[in-house]
C-alpha cells in the first residue's frame, strides 16, 4: 500500500464504474488518486462500485496512494461503504461533512470496521459545512479537507460561474479553518476540463490563498497542479535571498529592510520561509 503522501498538490478522481479510467491513473502522476463511489456512481450501481472500487484499490493501490470516496454519512449506502473498504487504501474521501456528530459516527464507523487510524479527507461543500468549517476540520479524525464549489453553489441555490467570485467567500473560509486546524486543504474542480488556463489560474488562486493542492477529474489537471502547487527554481532563488538578506539585516538589529525595491519586516520574511519548505525533495 502506498501512503498518503503529507501534501497533495494534485488528487485525481475518476468513477467507481469506470475502471478503465482507474487502471491508467498510476501513470497519470498525480500524487494521489480517489476511486468515487459517491457522485460519479449513479445510484443504480452503488453496490456493484463498492465491490468494485475495492478490488481496483487493491490493483493499483501499491503504484500510488489510493483513495476511495464513499458516500455521505446521511445515505443508506455509507456504512456498508465503510465495511466494505479493502486493506489497501491510503484513506478515504467523506464528502459533504456538516457536523461534529457526522464525524463522529463516521469515526465509530471506521473503528467498528477496524480502521480507526485511516486518514480521511473531509469535503467542505454545503452551506452548512462552510459554517461551521473551523469546527469540523479541527475534529482528531480529519487529516485534510477539499472545498467542494459545486455542490456549494447548488446548496446556496446560486449559479456558478467562471470569475468565482460566488465562491470566493467560501473558498476563503474552508482555507483558513484549514490553517487554524493544521490540516492541509485542497482546492475546488474545474468542471470544464478542457479549460486549461481556467485550471492555471484557479491554482495560482487557490495557492495565494493557502490550499496545498487541487482537486483533477481528468489527467490533464494534473501537471498543470503540481506545477502550480511547486514553486518554480526562480521563486525559490528569490526566496533564499530574501531570507539571507533579512536574517543579516536582523543580526544587525533592523527590523525591516529594502530587498529589490520592496519593503521586508517579518511577516514577508516568514512568507519567504513558507516558500522554501515547499521546496521538492
Amino acid at each position: 500500500m502506498a501512503a498518503l503522501p503529507d501534501r497533495i498538490r494534485s488528487l485525481l478522481f475518476a468513477p467507481a464504474v469506470r475502471p478503465d479510467l482507474i487502471r491508467k491513473m498510476p501513470a497519470v502522476g498525480a500524487d494521489a488518486v480517489v476511486i468515487d463511489c459517491e457522485d460519479a456512481t449513479p445510484v443504480s450501481a452503488k453496490d456493484s462500485a463498492r465491490s468494485d472500487a475495492a478490488a481496483l484499490a487493491t490493483e493499483i493501490g501499491g503504484e500510488v496512494p489510493t483513495l476511495i470516496r464513499v458516500n455521505d454519512v446521511d445515505t443508506p449506502w455509507f456504512s456498508d461503504d465503510i465495511a466494505s473498504l479493502p486493506d489497501t487504501i491510503a484513506g478515504i474521501v467523506l464528502p459533504k461533512v456538516e457536523t461534529v456528530a457526522g464525524l463522529e459516527f463516521a469515526a465509530e464507523s471506521l473503528t467498528t470496521a477496524g480502521r480507526p487510524d485511516l486518514p480521511v479527507i473531509a469535503g467542505v461543500e454545503t452551506a452548512l459545512g462552510v459554517a461551521d468549517a473551523r469546527e469540523l476540520l479541527r475534529h482528531p479524525m480529519v487529516s485534510g479537507a477539499y472545498f467542494g464549489a459545486e455542490d456549494f453553489v447548488a446548496d446556496m441555490g446560486g449559479s456558478r460561474t467562471a470569475d468565482n467570485h460566488e465562491v470566493h467567500h467560501a473558498r476563503s473560509v474552508v482555507a483558513l479553518a484549514g490553517r487554524l486546524a493544521e490540516v492541509p486543504v485542497i482546492d475546488q474542480i474545474v468542471a470544464d476540463f478542457h479549460d486549461d488556463r481556467r485550471c492555471q489560474v484557479e491554482c495560482e488562486q487557490a495557492r495565494a490563498l493557502g490550499y496545498s493542492g487541487k482537486l483533477c477529474i481528468h489527467p490533464a489537471q494534473v501537471a498543470i497542479a503540481n506545477m502550480a502547487f511547486t514553486p518554480s527554481p526562480e521563486e525559490l532563488d528569490h526566496a533564499r535571498r530574501l531570507v539571507s538578506a533579512y536574517q543579516e539585516a536582523s543580526a544587525r538589529g533592523l527590523a525591516a529592510i529594502d530587498f529589490e525595491g520592496h519593503m521586508v519586516d517579518e511577516p514577508v520574511a516568514n512568507q519567504a520561509r513558507n516558500l522554501l519548505r515547499l521546496a521538492p525533495g
